[in-house]
């Protein structure tokens, strides 16, 4: 089992920046891939960003590319979500998974978050 613990979320103004990290423990020695999604009021959960467990290969939404940059510390076992240039259509609960393989899509993630809300305002 990975336990998998979000934080870093509140609430910023449009144009604002913040951090998310994502804390993992547990069977923490097998190489999973990790990502990032989100879910806005209302709507689907939606893929952010994914990060090979090397860090070699990320990927990221269309709908954030070239504002959010997603990286990991292995040794701090950590994974991070640089937001910068926020919308309030950013606003979301955002979540971070681990799955064997580097994926944006939803299906075959072994392990999710409880997830961190994030708020940004007009």
């Amino acid at each position: 089992q990975v336990q998998l613990v979000e934080s870093g979320g509140g609430l910023v103004q449009a144009g604002g920046s913040l951090r998310l990290s994502c804390a993992a423990s547990g069977r923490t020695r097998r190489r999973y891939a990790m990502g990032w999604f989100r879910q806005a009021p209302g709507k689907e959960r939606e893929f952010v960003a994914a990060i090979s467990w090397s860090g070699g290969s990320t990927y990221c939404a269309d709908s954030v590319k070239g504002r959010f940059t997603i990286s990991r510390d292995n040794a701090k076992n950590t994974l991070y979500l640089q937001m910068n240039s926020l919308k309030p259509e950013d606003t979301a609960v955002y979540y971070c998974a681990a799955s064997n393989v580097v994926t944006t899509s939803q299906d075959g993630l072994n392990y999710w978050g409880s997830g961190t809300l994030v708020t940004v305002s007009s």
